[in-house]
């Protein structure tokens, strides 16, 4: 039994940050073999954007590593607390999500999820459906087990209070109502990245002050963005979608710093330390291709990652258009005239989601119509059947008439 306890707490310690407490969890690992009883390992995600992206994939990947010791993985989806907002690494309030935003954000996390994770071993569960019922004297017990101080210790909220910026009441509630659903679902393990460990305490402490056995806390690393300096956000538009296409996330991954991919290696793929190691000092953009092609194979399988990288060598070592390009109708109203202005015909089309964002692109030089780069957004070009606009380094579309 001890062997396998060690060779269980070797796979689940691989890139963690902490695990709180290691003892505990040994303990709580021999309990589980002795009894045949798996332990509930929680996750919890706010569906506060629509869309799931390498990020959050690192936890969830850790939950892969727990299902595989045959755990039981609990998906939390916070659409109570959604409602409110996680505040943490926030140095201003978040906007409070409406039902009907909540809700279309909830469409496609299950599908986005179950490609890392075995669904039918996960139990995905909402905290509304306690969260709700919660009544106002159960709330006043939770408050009274934290002080305010305690709160304020949090960085993010010492900051706003330094920098007197708001705090509301509501934001102080959300580790409390997290660590509600730790008691709750009677977490034995919970998972969350480093900045969330605030949150992931307050479920141990409100597990033991109502007695409960406390959940064992593990964090896990931060994902760097494409930006190569802020973590991977929607928010900080250095994110890389998993609902996205193959070429797409092949391309967005070639685009990181070569500085982080060695994190990228380590906390999205299984390639061996050594290896990756080795390619990134003799060629790093060997490397790169390689990661790329690894983590799209992940999500999309060998055929797709190969056809990616394919397509993403002919367009940028061959400088090559794209076999496959999207092909857009010119607007009604824009085929009533033998000519049109560049941005007019970016907007018109949907190309670009408003005229600013249009003169923005070509301000930045990103945007090439048969392969001439425009200056002049105002610029009428000839109303004809092919013509192809490629926006940035990766973004190709063919007009019809």
């Amino acid at each position: 039994m001890e062997k396998e306890i060690e060779r269980q707490i070797e796979v689940i310690k691989k890139n963690t940050c902490e695990v709180i407490e290691e003892d505990e969890l040994k303990n709580k690992l021999r309990k589980a073999l002795k009894e045949n009883k798996p332990l509930r390992i929680k996750y919890g995600i706010d569906p506060t954007a629509p869309e799931i992206h390498l990020g959050h994939t690192v936890p969830i990947k850790k939950l892969k590593d727990f299902q595989s010791l045959g755990h039981k993985v609990i998906f939390l989806i916070g659409d109570f607390t959604a409602r409110i907002g996680d505040p943490t690494g926030r140095k201003e309030t978040r906007p409070i999500l409406s039902p009907e935003e909540i809700r279309k954000n909830l469409e496609n996390y299950k599908e986005q999820v179950g490609r890392i994770l075995d669904i039918d071993k996960t139990e995905f569960v909402y905290n509304s459906e306690w969260l709700s019922k919660l009544n106002l004297e159960e709330l006043i017990k939770l408050t009274s087990i934290f002080t305010v101080a305690q709160i304020l210790e949090r960085e993010d909220f010492s900051e706003r209070y330094k920098e007197n910026k708001p705090i509301f009441l509501h934001e102080f509630l959300y580790p409390l109502l997290q660590g509600y659903d730790s008691y709750f679902l009677s977490a034995d393990v919970e998972i969350g990245a480093t900045e969330q460990k605030f949150n992931l305490l307050a479920g141990r402490t409100i597990q033991a002050y109502l007695g409960q056995e406390k959940q064992v806390v593990i964090t896990m690393p931060i994902l760097i963005g494409t930006d190569g300096r802020l973590k991977m956000s929607k928010t900080y538009k250095n994110h890389i979608p998993i609902n996205t296409d193959p070429f797409d996330m092949f391309g967005k991954i070639m685009s990181i710093p070569d500085a982080i991919m060695k994190d990228y290696f380590s906390l999205l793929t299984d390639i061996d330390l050594k290896t990756y190691e080795k390619l990134i000092k003799e060629n790093p953009r060997d490397a790169k291709a390689m990661l790329a092609r690894e983590i799209v194979k992940s999500f999309f399988g060998t055929y797709e990652a190969d056809k990616a990288e394919e397509e993403f060598n002919r367009i940028f070592r061959e400088k090559e258009i794209p076999e496959e390009i999207p092909e857009i109708k010119f607007d009604e109203e824009v085929l009533r005239a033998d000519e049109v202005e560049i941005l007019e015909l970016l907007w018109k089309t949907g190309m670009v989601s408003s005229k600013s964002e249009g003169r923005r692109l070509i301000n930045q030089k990103a945007v090439k119509i048969d392969g001439q780069l425009i200056s002049d957004p105002y610029k009428k070009i000839e109303i004809k059947d092919g013509i192809i606009v490629k926006i940035g380094k990766r973004r190709f579309f063919k007009l019809k008439k």
